[in-house]
């Protein structure tokens, strides 16, 4: 429908047109009877493209998924009362996680104080880390939703935009109306911080330099001081793939780097750390960064020393950082380290991935694969351009350290706050922004019982392009490890999970249950001949499972 600029809307009306001035193609949510209207008018008015979740808590993980793929500011929606507390989980991951996104959340009337539904939203919101942002009136509307969206790229977090429903029926003159968004990047100027940053570079004998998620755009200008200063280059887990292909590049920096990365790691004396936090994986609990010196940049100050306390800390963008380094470098005419080496770029390139534990007592249980071999055959039939997504579980280590992430845009990270079952919604939302390639979840049992079964059938809803890859052995991994390494029967940890495949069927996704190399094969050739999402019961030994 084609609007006037001055024209009189109601107010869920103007909203679902704003969100399109936003820029907003793809709308994920649930909807409810405060925010049912609005959804109606983007699909309807606006051409948009609404992905229906079952859950709350799956509506803004798939938000969480998208903006992570896309590089966008996401969009979702979800009703007042439990359709906010549902949700309270999802939020916390995605602010740990620092992802921009507008959560659309209906309230209820100001007037109805006995409403079944009222609860205190701002308070539960705040209580998140999510930033709160009120519909205040109809006259205010499309200011508040534009500052709610300038937040989300600002603060880099979910702003939850509060909008009672007794609002929306009101009237408002509908204008296009979106703030502009500062510049992030800034100059860095002469201090003495970035000479001591200098200094520390100029004297170390064996630098590394570590990109993070906020170093993704700059990758031009860290190859340009990698090689002046003869360095090799690595990431965090939410930056792998950044340097794929390099001859220098270690892959992953922390405690799921190989261990050809971990020998130059460790004998490394100097770090220099682009946009990443030094988190305590990243750090591989202090071992990686202990008795070395590290200089740490970053635009976002309050990430410096939040973590780890650098030896010098410098704030800037990381690109231009890095390319003020080099020029001054240059001036001064110092000579490159040599550390990084022909023989080093062998090592590098010989690697390949094995087992971590194959020398397990006994047999494999009957009915069940190695895991290892299991998914570096799945790997090897991927098509090179794909999306990882993983669930949180034991799994994962070897999950990530098998799988190939191309580029730090083709990985949606789950696993902020700790919590299993944010994989499968994650991953829908990474699959609705992968345009022409899939996208690969690994998930345990446990995670897809708690959040992966409830999204399944959106998935085949969608005809999503999807992979799900399910690690089923019969129990809560973590809780396992715990029992077993204190010598206690580990019942209490296992479960009795259903055959994932014809489940799968039931709900529209083909389904195939993987219980020996037969199996395996068959697996192998249902991704290749796949025309719909597939999903891969896998069955192993929960004793033969390395942690992390």
């Amino acid at each position: 429908m084609n609007i006037g600029t001055s024209t009189s809307l109601q107010v869920h009306r103007a909203l679902a047109r704003s969100l399109a001035d936003h820029g907003v193609r793809t709308l994920f949510g649930l909807i409810g009877d405060a925010n049912l209207f609005m959804v109606d008018s983007f699909v309807r008015e606006q051409g948009g493209r609404f992905v229906a979740a079952a859950h709350e808590a799956g509506a803004v993980l798939m938000a969480q998924g998208f903006a992570q793929v896309s590089n966008q500011i996401a969009a979702t929606t979800i009703t007042h009362g439990p359709g906010l507390t549902n949700a309270v989980t999802a939020l916390v991951e995605a602010v740990r996680s620092r992802v921009p996104m507008v959560v659309l959340c209906g309230d209820t009337p100001a007037d109805a104080p006995e409403h079944l539904q009222k609860i205190d939203q701002r308070e539960i919101i705040l209580a998140t880390g999510a930033g709160f942002e009120q519909m205040r009136t109809a006259a205010t509307t499309l200011d508040d939703i534009a500052n709610a969206f300038r937040r989300a790229a600002i603060e880099q977090r979910p702003i939850v935009f509060n909008m009672p429903v007794d609002l929306q029926w009101e009237t408002t003159v509908y204008r296009k109306h979106i703030l502009r968004i500062p510049d992030r990047r800034a100059l860095v100027p002469d201090s003495n911080d970035l000479d001591d940053a200098l200094g520390i570079i100029a004297a170390a004998k064996r630098p590394v330099i570590l990109a993070g998620r906020g170093a993704v755009d700059a990758r031009d200008a860290l190859l340009r001081l990698a090689s002046r200063i003869d360095a090799p280059l690595s990431t965090t887990l939410r930056a792998s793939g950044l340097f794929g292909g390099e001859p220098f590049a270690l892959g992953v920096f922390g405690t799921l780097s190989t261990p050809v990365a971990t020998d130059i790691i460790l004998e490394s004396d100097c770090v220099v750390a682009f946009g990443a936090s030094l988190n305590m994986f990243t750090g591989s609990h202090g071992s990686f960064l202990q008795g070395k010196r590290v200089v740490q940049v970053d635009l976002d100050t309050k990430s410096l020393g939040s973590r780890w306390k650098p030896t010098i800390a410098v704030v800037g963008d990381a690109a231009l950082t890095a390319e003020r380094m080099i020029g001054l470098l240059d001036e001064a005419g110092i000579p490159g380290s040599g550390y990084s080496s022909p023989g080093m770029a062998q090592a590098i390139a010989g690697y390949k991935p094995e087992p971590r534990f194959p020398d397990w007592a006994g047999e494999p249980k009957a009915g069940t694969v190695e895991l290892h071999e299991a998914l570096r055959r799945i790997d090897a039939v991927l098509p090179v351009q794909r999306t990882i997504v993983t669930d949180l579980g034991r799994f994962v280590g070897e999950a990530l350290r098998v799988l190939r992430i191309p580029d730090p845009r083709a990985y949606a990270h789950t696993m902020s706050f700790g919590a299993i079952g944010a994989g499968l919604p994650c991953a829908i939302g990474a699959a609705a922004a992968a345009h022409e390639r899939p996208t690969v979840l690994i998930s345990g049992d446990g995670g897809f019982m708690m959040g992966g079964l409830t999204e399944l059938n959106t998935v085949a809803r969608n005809r999503l392009d999807m992979i799900i890859v399910v690690c089923s052995d019969g129990s809560y991994g973590a809780e396992h490890v715990q029992f077993r390494n204190r010598s206690l029967d580990p019942r209490q940890s296992m479960f009795d999970w259903p055959d994932f495949a014809p489940v799968a069927e039931a709900l529209g996704v083909r389904g195939v249950t993987v219980r020996n190399e037969s199996d395996l094969d068959a697996a192998v050739q249902a991704i290749a001949a796949r025309d719909g999402p597939l999903l891969i019961d896998l069955r192993i030994d929960p004793e033969r499972i390395a942690w992390g």
